[in-house]
Parts: structure tokens; C-alpha cells; sequence
């Protein structure tokens, strides 16, 4: 069995990672008005180029900037698509860890004129994220059309502007498919939608909130592939497009539980993508089984290595993991990867730089002996 030639790669990672001392001591300047916006710019492509050679000196096939110009995986992108406005409402998110609750608050949005691409969303990210890589396949990483909903819902959208739902959608994932024939146009051959809603919705604390505020939640998910679906529809050939699901990753904490057997069948049978990211660094994550709808010529991104905590794995447990994998999705279908990015917000996971890059060359190692 060979190394992968097109996204996703037998080594892989999600996206995100620890933003180095210097640039989040920039970011504190910049918030204090000590620093101006090129003097944060020129901190970042400083801190993007090392980030991009250590990747490909580890032996990473894929490339990103570590999303060092956002503060949070998600709203950077999704505040910037136009119609949508951020509110002075305060949302509490609440998250979990060993030691209990971990909740933030976070500013909301609502949809008060049509949805539209303006113009292309972190196009000036990739731009430079292109220019630096090698060796590595640049890799840029979206939230996925489903965030958009499902922080807030339906109540986000003023019905003056979209009496009829189905609208909304439609505007939607038209943007977004704006969006991927943009980064296509760009060079973009490898993008990622991350998309936490998909695995959130497996648990039934979740889909009891969603219930609650007055919407289907035994059948958001058919909603979010439908909408996903439409999005990557007309991208070109040879653009490669997976989507990530995890269970919420905010300062080593997570939000929701459970396996992927709620969604399994519609999510691998249905959704239109190349490849599935997929948590599965512990018990909170479920088993293998939903894999069993996995179709031939899609692949599976095990996500066997946390990034929650700096503790290293040990290979022998992770090759048997991907052994027990493979009995519900073929080897040469599955891939290695972090369940999640290492810094999803600006703050960070609670381990070191070197820990970081220690489980990203044990993915590389371990990659190299499962497929060779």
C-alpha cells in the first residue's frame, strides 16, 4: 500500500495549531492600540512561514497557516459573509473538561439582509499560505454552512428579509458555493469544512436544545447535508473536499458525547465529500461501528490522536486501532490525524509547542509503518 498522491493523506491534520509567544504578544499589542494592523500582519506571516517549514520538516503532506489570522475557527469567516451582523447578545457556550464546566460567552449574529458573498473570504490568507509551501499541499479550512445555523437558529433570521426558510438556505449555499469556486479560481485544491453540528447532533442533550427553541432536531442533520451538499455541488475537478466533526474543542475542553451512530447512515451515504475527519480519541467519541456506511472511495481520517492534553500516545495502540477500524472500513480507505486542531480559538489547548509537534511526527511515523 502507497502514500496518498491527493488530499486526504495517510498523515494528516485538522487545521489549527498553538500560536507561538510572539504572535499572540502581538495580538495583545494590536487590542491595546500599541501595535497597527501591518506591524500584526507582518508578526503573523513571520509566525505562518515557521509554522508552514515545521509541517513539511515533520514530513506532513498537507499545509495550513495554523489559522494564525483568526481568533476563533468559525466566526472570523462566518461574520464576514454578507447579510450577517454581530449582535450585542451574549451567548453562553458551556464546555466540559475533567475538572467540570468550562463555559465562555460570545458574541451572536443575526441574518438581517440577504445572504451573499461580497468577496472571497480569507482569499488574502491562502494567497500567502500558497506562496510559502513546498513540499506540502496548501490546505484551507472553512466553517462549514451548518455553523451559520446552528449556534442560533432560526430566530437569528429576520423574516421581514426571508418570509420563506427555504430562502435562506438556498442564499446560503449559494454563498458558500461562491466561496469554493473563489478559492478554486485562487489554486485551492485541498478545502476543509469543519463542522461541529454533525457530531453534536449524535448527542441527545443536543438535539434536546435544539428541540427546545422550536426546531426539528431529529432532522437537522438531513438539513446540513442537503445545504453542504448544494455548496460543493459545482466545485472543479481535481478539488479535493473533506469536512471535520468533533464534539467542540475550546481550551481542552468539549461540548458534546456520543458515537456518530445518529447521523451515521444519511452522513456517509450522503454527504458530498471526499473525506471524513472523524473524532475518536476516547471513549466520549463512540466506537467504529457507524464507519460500516462509509462507501467505497471515500475516506475516513481516524482521529486516534488528542489534542487535548500533552500526554504522547503510543503507537502500538494506535496501529491497533486502525486495525480495529479496518474491519468496518477497508484499510486503504483510512487515514491518521489529530481528533481536532490544537488551537480551535486563539487560546489554545493546554499543551506546549513541542508536545504539539512531538503527536504531529508520531502521526507521520505511525502513518509510514500502517501504509508505508
Amino acid at each position: 500500500m502507497q502514500r496518498r498522491t491527493e488530499p486526504p493523506f495517510r498523515a494528516d491534520h485538522v487545521g489549527s495549531l498553538l500560536r507561538p509567544p510572539a504572535l499572540l504578544a502581538a495580538r495583545q499589542q494590536f487590542a491595546a492600540g500599541t501595535l497597527d494592523a501591518d506591524g500584526l500582519r507582518a508578526v503573523e506571516d513571520d509566525a505562518i512561514r515557521d509554522v508552514v517549514a515545521m509541517q513539511e520538516e515533520i514530513g506532513l503532506q498537507s499545509a495550513t497557516d495554523g489559522e494564525f489570522r483568526r481568533t476563533s475557527w468559525h466566526m472570523d469567516f462566518i461574520y464576514q459573509l454578507g447579510g450577517i451582523t454581530k449582535t450585542d447578545e451574549q451567548i453562553r457556550v458551556s464546555m466540559h473538561n475533567a475538572e467540570g464546566e468550562n463555559a465562555f460567552t460570545t458574541a451572536g449574529l443575526a441574518i438581517r439582509e440577504k445572504i451573499r458573498l461580497d468577496e472571497p473570504i480569507f482569499a488574502d490568507a491562502y494567497r500567502y499560505l500558497a506562496s510559502l509551501t513546498t513540499t506540502a499541499t496548501p490546505k484551507l479550512t472553512i466553517p462549514s454552512p451548518s455553523m451559520v445555523h446552528y449556534r442560533a437558529g432560526i430566530a437569528a433570521v429576520d423574516r421581514s428579509v426571508y418570509p420563506d426558510v427555504e430562502e435562506f438556505w438556498s442564499d446560503l449555499s449559494a454563498a458558500y458555493a461562491a466561496q469554493v469556486r473563489a478559492m478554486a479560481d485562487l489554486g485551492c485544491r485541498y478545502l476543509q469544512l469543519d463542522d461541529t453540528s454533525l457530531a453534536y447532533l449524535n448527542d441527545p442533550a443536543q438535539r434536546a436544545q435544539i428541540a427546545a427553541r422550536g426546531e426539528d432536531a431529529d432532522h437537522a442533520h438531513l438539513r446540513y447535508i442537503k445545504q453542504i451538499n448544494a455548496a460543493v455541488a459545482d466545485r472543479p475537478e481535481g478539488m479535493r473536499i473533506t469536512t471535520h466533526m468533533c464534539r467542540g474543542n475550546y481550551r481542552s475542553s468539549w461540548a458534546a458525547e456520543g458515537g456518530y451512530d445518529f447521523v451515521a447512515e444519511a452522513l456517509f451515504g450522503e454527504l458530498d465529500v471526499d473525506g471524513f475527519f472523524c473524532e475518536f480519541d476516547d471513549e466520549r467519541s463512540g466506537g467504529f461501528a457507524p464507519l460500516r456506511f462509509v462507501p467505497p472511495g471515500k475516506q475516513v481520517v481516524l482521529g486516534l490522536v488528542t489534542t487535548k492534553t500533552g500526554r504522547l500516545e503510543d503507537p502500538d495502540d494506535l496501529k491497533r486501532r486502525i486495525d480495529e477500524a479496518s474491519k468496518y472500513v477497508p484499510l486503504d480507505q483510512l487515514c491518521l490525524s489529530p481528533q481536532c486542531g490544537f488551537s480551535s480559538t486563539v487560546e489554545g489547548n493546554a499543551l506546549t509547542l513541542e508536545e504539539e509537534v512531538a503527536k504531529l511526527r508520531l502521526i507521520v511515523q505511525v502513518a509510514e509503518d500502517v501504509w508505508g
